[in-house]
């Protein structure tokens, strides 16, 4: 703890919190000490379940009906938190203390337009009228960087992008110049360029205001380009406190050095060099575009014209046998949407070739296509049947594309392959951990010894160590198969460290395709080096 306790806008004493549940109570916070002042930024690392929501949770006064307080104080500028009302509370928040969550569609309501919500929270906690609170809102999301703030108060939130979203929420966050912010997880959902730019500008704004922030990640390269202070919190206890250049280059604790080796480092290749050019390449397309929207009924009628959105606009490229291809750009640059024409999810113009084999739609992609070619999904909740139990839905792969004897036996063997016990197989997805439903995911991709896997985003939503383990499993089971893997990520340091190839793409086009090694060379296209210069720098390294 620093000297400056007694000036600490957050000032967190000694606290410890329970969970009552049906197994018994669950120590999720303990004895936790740690204070941040005027215009300081404190970053909080930890795995998935270290209890640093609970900890944002406990200081915003959101703690569910079987959590107890056992120990310690929460102070807001002097003031103990837990000793206040829930009237009080209910007006603190907002005006002395926000938060910005990691889903800005979670925090905004879907029914209520931008401005709405924005002008609310000036009506209520600054006494600002309804005209004013209005004005002040078009002002505010000008002041964070929006370029048409006018409209932009009159759209639903579905109609703004994630990055226009976020951006409304932090405008919302500074709106009545608050004591303390707490940022949850803000860019995790958003691609690399509009991470940078929603962190270029919450340090933009906390600069100018002074406020405390606690910012909560477990991304420790982008924490160590915000934060002046790191804490770093394991299993309810904080691990060490200190500065950004101790904590990353000079860690003291054996976990701060594990979270630290864990982090993508694209100076430590885990692919050995270029994967030999084939003859005939196991996947190439021709020319795919793909285009959303059908004409209206009524443009159809009259004879207007219709313009169709433009997913992919004619892309080619290859993946050999046993290669990992890796697919950048931010998001709404196309790389989901060649994944799903891949796999028959959306219908496109052009030809794949597999395996020496024209696919030119849905129609010619048959069961060998489907057993050879799999994919794997962002979130694993989204794609495990929630009503099945793991065992269930490691059988029907099984049963479609291989041997259905003793099905128990094999069920288990799959588990066993992505490290889970073979009891999982009793279990429902919701008994799982994040990256333990995405083991599971990666089992049943491979229970057709597929030839081609499509992985799209499936380590963005896990912390460093899991994603550590998820790209480790991956590898040994692309060389144990020679598995060709077309990898679509956000996480530039991840990609260059596994693909032996990456391809760019920007609004529907593929900019280039370059060898990993070779990325950073300045003969890259403008849009590759943009992709790169937003990229924070690996943990421990120079800026």
């Amino acid at each position: 703890m620093t000297d400056n306790t007694k000036n600490a806008v957050l000032d967190v004493r000694n606290y410890s919190l329970d969970y009552k549940t049906a197994n018994g109570t669950f120590h999720a916070l303990k004895d936790i000490s740690l204070e941040i002042a005027r215009g300081e930024i404190l970053g909080l690392v930890g795995e998935s379940g270290s209890g640093k929501t609970s900890l944002a949770w406990s200081i915003m006064r959101y703690l569910p009906g079987n959590a107890r307080e056992t120990s310690g104080k929460i102070l807001l500028s002097g003031e103990d938190l837990a000793q206040k009302s829930s009237s009080e509370i209910e007006n603190m928040r907002g005006k002395r203390i926000s938060m910005v969550f990691q889903d800005p569609s979670t925090s905004l309501n879907p029914t209520l337009s931008l401005g709405s919500q924005l002008s609310e929270v000036l009506v209520r906690h600054r006494g600002l009228t309804r005209k004013q609170a209005w004005s002040e809102g078009e002002a505010m999301l000008a002041r964070v960087g929006l370029k048409t703030p006018a409209a932009m108060m009159h759209r639903m939130p579905h109609e703004a992008s994630g990055g226009e979203k976020q951006r409304v929420v932090i405008a919302t966050a500074f709106a009545c110049n608050p004591e303390c912010i707490i940022f949850d997880e803000p860019t995790t959902a958003l691609d690399v360029i509009t991470s940078r730019q929603i962190l270029d500008l919450f340090v933009e704004l906390q600069a100018e205001t002074g406020v405390a922030s606690l910012y909560i990640s477990h991304d420790l390269a982008l924490v160590s380009r915000t934060a002046g202070r790191v804490a770093v919190i394991r299993r309810g206890e904080l691990v060490e406190q200190g500065s950004v250049g101790e904590i990353f280059t000079t860690p003291r604790q054996d976990y701060t050095r594990e979270l630290i080796a864990a982090v993508p480092d694209p100076r430590r290749r885990l692919v050995a060099g270029q994967v030999p050019t084939d003859a005939q390449p196991l996947v190439r397309v021709e020319d795919v575009s793909v285009h959303y929207g059908r004409k209206p009924f009524l443009a159809a009628l009259t004879g207007r014209k219709h313009e169709r959105v433009t997913g992919n606009r004619a892309v080619s490229l290859s993946v050999n046998q046993g290669e990992i291809l890796g697919i950048v750009g931010e998001s709404g640059s196309g790389k989901s949407t060649l994944a799903k024409a891949m796999t028959g999810l959306n219908p496109f113009e052009g030809k794949i070739w597999f395996d020496g084999r024209p696919i030119t739609g849905l129609k010619d992609m048959n069961t060998v296509y489907r057993k050879d070619v799999q994919i794997i999904f962002q979130h694993p909740d989204a794609s495990l049947n929630p009503r099945q139990r793991i065992g269930e839905i490691l059988s029907r792969p099984l049963k479609l594309y291989g041997d259905a004897a003793n099905l128990d036996q094999q069920i288990g063997d799959m588990l066993e392959q992505v490290r889970l016990p073979r009891t999982h197989a009793s279990r429902y997805p919701h008994q799982l951990s994040g990256g333990e439903k995405q083991r599971v995911a990666i089992a049943r991709a491979f229970a057709s010894r597929p030839k081609l896997v499509i992985c799209d985003e499936i380590t963005s939503a896990l912390d460093v160590s899991v994603q550590a383990s998820i790209v480790q499993l991956l590898l040994e089971l692309q060389k144990a198969g020679n598995t060709a893997y077309l990898f679509i990520t956000h996480d530039l340091n991840l990609i260059r460290q596994i693909a032996h190839r990456i391809a760019v793409m920007y609004r529907g086009d593929l900019i280039e395709i370059a060898p990993a090694d070779q990325i950073d060379s300045p003969q890259r296209a403008d849009y590759t080096r943009r992709l790169l210069d937003a990229v924070p720098p690996p943990v421990g390294s120079a800026a």
